[in-house]
Formats: C-alpha cells, sequence, structure tokens
C-alpha cells in the first residue's frame, strides 16, 4: 500500500553550481562538467568540458535533473562522478530507497512539478520545489524489487539502443568505402599500376570489401565457400580505373545524375486543426517533424498524430507507401528516417519514394553524407528550409544498378535487425509506462506486472 511523503524523504537532491569561465578548459584537466542537456543522450552524458571547480558533484549512479528552461524534467544518469553547472540537479535514494526507484517517482510527479515551476517564459525549479513536492511511495522493500524490475527494462532498451548505434555505423562505413571513397576501386587499381595481375585487384578489392587479409580470405574460403564466391562476385562488379567528371575523379562506368531524376519526390499539409472531421478518432499515421527529432534510429514506426480518411484527402501526396525515406526540410533540416508504416506527411518533409534504381537505405545513407551541401541550399529569414526545388538538382554520382543491389542485400540485413530491436524498444517503452503507475500506486504487485511483462515475451 502507497502513502504519501515529500519527495525529500526518499531523495537526496544537490542543486549545480557552474563554475567560473576561466575554470573551464578543454584539455581534459579535472572533472568532466555536465552544463545541461545539450550533453545528454538516451542514458549517460557525453561531457565535452572539465574543470577542477568541484564544488558541486554528482556520483555514479545518480540521475541527472534538469532544472532550468524549455528543457526543464530531461533526466540522465551520472555513469562517473560530474561537476554539475547551475542548470543540474544530482538526485539519489536515501532512507533506503533506490535511486532507480526515486527517478520513476519524479517522472510520475514531473507534471505537477512542471506546472509549480516558476519562470515568465521557461519553467525553473528550486531546490525547494522539488524537496516538498508531495508524492506517493511504496515501502522500502517494494521500492527497491520494483527498483531490479525498472533496471531490466531499461537496460535492455539501452543495450538495443547502442546495438542499433554500431549496426547504423555498419552501414554508414560500407557506403563511404563503396560509394563516396571508392576503395574497392582504388585497391583494384593499386594493384594493376604495380603490374599485378587481374585477380591479384579482385583479391585486393575483396579485402577492402571484408576486412579480411589474404590468408584470412584463404581460410574462409575453405570454410565458407558460398559466401567466398559472394564475396567475389562483389568485387568484380568494381571497375579498374577512374574517370573525370565535374564531381572530380569517378569510377568508370558510374555515371553523374541528380538525386531528383533517380527518386520521386513528395511533400506534405496539414489539414485543418479547425475541422473536427479530419482529426477526431483517426487512424492514418500523420506525422510531422517532432517524431524523429527523438528517434534513437532512423526507422519510423508510430506517428504522434494520426488523422481521419476526409484528413488524408486534403493532402496531395497522400498516404506514403512503407520505406519512403523522409527528412525534415526546415527547423531542422535533416532529419532522417525510412518509414516503416505507411504515412501521411505535414509540410515540413521532403519525402522520398524510392521506386526506381535506388533503394530506400542507399538514399538514406546518400542524404546522410551529403547533408552538408543539403543545409548549404537551404534559404529563409525566419528559419532555413530546403525547397523540393533546392533540392531536386543536388548531384549525386549513381553507381550500376547491379551494385546498388548488392549493397542493399548487404545492408537490409543490417536495417532488419535495427528495425527490429526499435520496435522492441516502443514495445518495452509502453508496457513500461502501462505498468509502473500501477507498479508505483500499489494497484498491481511485482509479480503480477512480471507476469504481464513474460507474457509480452519481455522478462
Amino acid at each position: 500500500m502507497s502513502f504519501k511523503v515529500q519527495f525529500s524523504h526518499i531523495a537526496e537532491i544537490i542543486m549545480g553550481q557552474s563554475p567560473k569561465g576561466e575554470e573551464v578548459n578543454n584539455e581534459g584537466i579535472g572533472l568532466p562538467l555536465l552544463n545541461g542537456p545539450t550533453e545528454f543522450t538516451d542514458r549517460y552524458p557525453l561531457p565535452v568540458q572539465h574543470t577542477a571547480f568541484e564544488k558541486k558533484t554528482s556520483l555514479p549512479g545518480d540521475i541527472l535533473f534538469c532544472v532550468r528552461g524549455s528543457t526543464t524534467g530531461k533526466m540522465n544518469y551520472s555513469d562517473q562522478k560530474y561537476c554539475i553547472g547551475r542548470g543540474l540537479a544530482a538526485i539519489r535514494g536515501r532512507n533506503g530507497y533506490p535511486t532507480p526507484y526515486v527517478k520513476a517517482v519524479l517522472e510520475a510527479c514531473l507534471p505537477e512539478l512542471l506546472a509549480a515551476a516558476t519562470g515568465s517564459t521557461f519553467p525553473n525549479v528550486s531546490r525547494d520545489l522539488i524537496s516538498n513536492i508531495s508524492v506517493d511511495v511504496l515501502s522500502v522493500d517494494d521500492a527497491y524489487r520494483i527498483s531490479k524490475f525498472i533496471e531490466s527494462q531499461e537496460g535492455k532498451v539501452f543495450n538495443n539502443n547502442r546495438i542499433n548505434q554500431t549496426l547504423e555505423q555498419m552501414a554508414q562505413a560500407l557506403f563511404k568505402s563503396w560509394f563516396v571513397d571508392f576503395e574497392p576501386v582504388k585497391a583494384k587499381i593499386a594493384v594493376l599500376e604495380a603490374g599485378g595481375s587481374l585477380e591479384d585487384a579482385t583479391l585486393a578489392a575483396m579485402t577492402v570489401i571484408s576486412g579480411k587479409d589474404a590468408d584470412s580470405l584463404a581460410i574462409f574460403e575453405r570454410e565458407y565457400p558460398e559466401k567466398y564466391a559472394e564475396l567475389k562476385a562483389t568485387a568484380e562488379l568494381f571497375p579498374t580505373a577512374m574517370q573525370e567528371s565535374e564531381l572530380g575523379e569517378i569510377p568508370v562506368s558510374w555515371t553523374l545524375s541528380e538525386i531528383g531524376k533517380e527518386i520521386n519526390i513528395a511533400g506534405g499539409a496539414t489539414p485543418s486543426t479547425k475541422t473536427p472531421e479530419f482529426w477526431d478518432n483517426g487512424n492514418i499515421n500523420w506525422t510531422t517533424p517532432k517524431d524523429l527529432s527523438d528517434l534513437k534510429d532512423r526507422i519510423l514506426l508510430h506517428t504522434e498524430r494520426k488523422i481521419t480518411k476526409l484528413g488524408l484527402g486534403k493532402i496531395s501526396s497522400g498516404l506514403l507507401p512503407i520505406n519512403t525515406v523522409l527528412m525534415s526540410s526546415r527547423a531542422p533540416v535533416g532529419y532522417l528516417a525510412i518509414a516503416k508504416i505507411p504515412v501521411a506527411i505535414n509540410q515540413g518533409y521532403i519525402a522520398m519514394k524510392c521506386d526506381k534504381d535506388l533503394s530506400p537505405e542507399f538514399v538514406l545513407q546518400w542524404c546522410s553524407i551529403n547533408m552538408p551541401e543539403i543545409v548549404s541550399r537551404a534559404s529563409g529569414t525566419t528559419f532555413a528550409e530546403i525547397s523540393k526545388k533546392n533540392f531536386k538538382p543536388i548531384p549525386l554520382v549513381k553507381p550500376p544498378e547491379n551494385l546498388v543491389k548488392d549493397y542493399t542485400k548487404q545492408v537490409s540485413t543490417i536495417y532488419s535487425l535495427i528495425e527490429n530491436n526499435a520496435r522492441e524498444n516502443n514495445n518495452l517503452s509502453q508496457l513500461r509506462d502501462t505498468l509502473l503507475p500501477k507498479l508505483l500506486s500499489g494497484e498491481i504487485t511485482l509479480p503480477e506486472a512480471e507476469e504481464i511483462a513474460k507474457e509480452a515475451d519481455y522478462v
């Protein structure tokens, strides 16, 4: 059974204090310094500055809580000792209450806390305000058991995110090697210029593509002959010479094109919010760039808002198919994702339907690599925006279709894994949002919550 206490009964609160400018350095001297949410990630911060000033610090396991500005209430965990500036507070459990449980209680009372915050433009919360807010808590023993459940769920999400970051880096590295740096082509050229044979050149390309040296490739051939044959076939797709182009040297037989000629581009709209028939009880996914702003993976699986069939009729691009590549075109330019659901879009997107030679995975990575060029073509007095007119002419080095297919085949496995992990994280988050309030209030017991999670296959 829950009972009411002041938040300070279950938590120790340390308000941050910023060091003087001359006490801050970028040379790694002293403690890492955290100034606010700009250094936050999905779990642990990434500091960029240090200081010898150690008056206010967090300890490993503490909650890092934003107390000033528009990001008040945003949280991370402290994975080491940090100096914390005045935009942050460090919060840790006390009187036997574990910190993950304290964080869950803090999340539950956050709307009330923000409503009581001071500030004419942005909320600010004081130590007294946090300390004195009334919260419902369970016994220490129950809190400890719930904390273990929370840690298990959050740990799965964190591990999935780390795996997905690695997978995305792999897809990016492969794209850059093949289609930006032309490493397999250059490896072939180097061998041929040194007097090697065509077979030697192919072997050099295989080394670049696989990351295996010649001895490892020989073992690979013996143990996995079919995969070795596939690797060799891929290497043979790369030419053995370069040619001049308007963009500099590119591989022979590759062509210069424009992104607008290789994909079908669509824009969106917002049905009138004053017409309830466009929104009420809608079940059609409708997205704004806000849906992409917090994506940990470049995979769109759900949207915050839905529209009706009548609302969809007000958007000329209609319902876009699965595997449409989405890029925010303003405020800011450059959020990217592959839609894994049919979706309608608002006017803040450039949507790319990849129904020609280029795959969604190729286009996603092309946009990512070429984002500086895309942003440079944006214009606007209030905020930068890239129009379809300015986006379409951006030059693109187009490889042969069979090489695009080969790249897509390799990274499709990667993106399938990313999508599966992202779906699991969505399910875990929904399960947490459903179960945690009931656990905190005592409405259900931990064994009941664990049984529900087990049935959902998330224990």
